[in-house]
């Protein structure tokens, strides 16, 4: 980790706990401050469905991505109301995903839920310059040594065997986007830390989404992601469409109906 990040997350680690202290029952992680109700916490069927994406990291929760998992299992449930198969780009362990299929009761759905990522970090060929000259192969470089990147798919596989219908696609986006084979698709979560591939994803899937899909973007709004706003933003712009900007970092878009 850069000598600046972990700077940038110590100064972060202090803030939350001065929040905690000042005011007992504020929310304080993962970027995001508030003392709005949070309640969801304590929603029996949320905790499963994180203890679930816990367990697919190891069992022990080092990430506190509790209003970001929320977001997402929100976008998930939005998506079962709507014809089409799941699809995420960028998965590492499968956190959100595994959250998603325990919430869902994933084998009760009768859908697909296609998992893609390189599971090996970065594919330099994908990283463009601004986000080089900003340390993306560094980040890359320290997430594979410390193993927050998965590198491996085995141990994936192993994680989503209890589920039916899941297909875990190894390789690089967007070389691997003809493995998904469904013509309709409901919910499209993009996670993959790099503009181009993301892009390229959403590029490809658009035209599949089916009216009022979920499209959830994990680094929209991220501290140092910038380049993937940019990009996205003009996507967006090119479609006629807006990405709702949320406080957890993530990024929001439906598909207008045709």
């Amino acid at each position: 980790m850069s000598l600046k990040r972990k700077l940038l997350n110590g100064i972060a680690n202090t803030i939350y706990r001065i929040a905690g202290a000042l005011a007992p029952g504020v929310y304080a992680k993962d970027g995001l401050i508030s003392v709005h109700n949070h309640d969801f916490m304590r929603d029996p069927a949320f905790l499963r469905a994180y203890e679930r994406g816990v367990q697919a990291i190891g069992g022990k929760d080092e990430y506190n991505w509790h209003w970001r998992i929320h977001i997402g299992l929100w976008a998930a449930d939005m998506a079962s109301r709507i014809a089409g198969d799941f699809v995420e780009c960028g998965v590492n362990k499968g956190f959100l995903s595994s959250a998603i299929m325990r919430r869902l009761d994933w084998n009760s759905t009768g859908r697909k839920f296609y998992l893609l990522d390189t599971f090996s970090g970065l594919d330099p060929r994908q990283v463009t310059e601004a986000e080089i000259r900003a340390g993306a192969l560094e980040k890359n470089a320290e997430s594979l040594r410390s193993n927050f990147y998965v590198s491996g798919v085995d141990g994936v596989r192993a994680n989503f065997a209890e589920w039916n219908n899941v297909v875990i696609v190894a390789g690089a986006i967007p070389d691997t986007l003809g493995e998904v084979k469904s013509e309709h698709i409901a919910y499209l979560h993009i996670d993959m830390n790099c503009a181009p591939p993301e892009v390229a994803a959403l590029t490809h899937f658009w035209d599949r989404l089916s009216d009022g899909a979920v499209v959830l973007l994990d680094d929209y709004a991220y501290l140092g992601f910038g380049e993937q706003k940019r990009a996205m933003d003009d996507f967006a712009r090119a479609h006629g469409v807006s990405i709702c900007s949320l406080p957890t970092g993530q990024g929001l878009l439906l598909r207008p109906p045709r």
